[in-house]
């Protein structure tokens, strides 16, 4: 049964990850209610990343512990956080290239959703109309273009049936309109009760869709609240190396410019 919106669907409680003397997480504590969709930012290397590792099970955490659900699952590892509910993208998409796209969407369908034979093929029919794929079915996952990669790394993590899905930059180097489309596929999901927690240097993708922005950077997070907010800070306008910061979808330059410039940080 889903949880009630609001209620603590994630928990990390002092979580740290560190290799050798490199702290990427240090003693985190984060909780993300059901339902809640989360916008994350921070410089390159800030650990950002990593930190979606701890939680879908990819990094065991050297420290702390995480919760899902209620349930400690830090020494679970990622197939079996995936089943509980944990989905997620990766920043370079990472289909089975010899397979159609529609191949691709039923393997995550059956291994994490967990369904099969007419069900699966239901779902991962639905999931491809869902993420504008129905048409592209049929074409081997090495032949798509970057929009395509996108979203198909986008559907493969929802039709595993997540209750919390990471997405890890699935707007970087698109255009403007093209980042729009992926902001109508986002709030929808999030619209049918999916926590959503997506890390993202086109910033002006996140404003119009995250309630809550945090900041992550050395590790720590240095900021945490209303995007406004967070994006007015002292502390965080530095990490964007003093730039101003476009929060408007439309941008003042045009599409040329997502994935770029101060709205995509250093």
């Amino acid at each position: 049964m889903p949880e009630a919106a609001g209620t603590a669907l994630l928990e990390l409680e002092s979580v740290t990850k560190s290799f050798g003397k490199v702290v990427v997480a240090d003693k985190l504590s984060f909780a993300v209610g059901a339902g809640d969709i989360v916008g994350m930012v921070g410089p390159n290397g800030a650990g950002k990343t990593s930190l979606f590792g701890l939680i879908s099970g990819d990094l065991p955490p050297s420290s702390g512990e995480i919760r899902f659900g209620g349930a400690t699952v830090t020494g679970l590892d990622a197939p079996a956080r995936c089943r509980l509910g944990i989905g997620r993208t990766f920043q370079v998409p990472r289909p089975f290239g010899a397979m159609t796209v529609f191949e691709n969407v039923l393997v995550a369908v059956q291994q994490g959703a967990g369904l099969r034979r007419r069900a699966s093929y239901a779902a991962a029919a639905a999931v491809l109309d869902r993420t504008g794929l129905g048409a592209q079915a049929n074409i081997p996952a090495e032949r798509l273009g970057l929009l395509a990669r996108k979203r198909l790394e986008l559907a493969r993590a929802l039709a595993s049936g997540p209750r919390l899905l990471l997405l890890d930059e699935v707007a970087g180097g698109l255009t403007d309109p093209e980042v729009a489309q992926l902001v109508a596929i986002v709030a929808s999901i999030q619209a049918d009760g999916v926590a959503v927690i997506w890390i993202e240097h086109v910033v002006r993708a996140l404003t119009p869709v995250v309630d809550r922005l945090v900041c992550l950077a050395g590790g720590s997070f240095i900021g945490d609240g209303r995007p406004a907010e967070v994006l007015a800070l002292p502390v965080v306008r530095e990490v964007f190396l003093g730039t101003e910061v476009t929060t408007s979808l439309a941008g003042p330059a045009g599409p040329s410019q997502a994935g770029t410039g101060p709205e995509a940080g250093p």
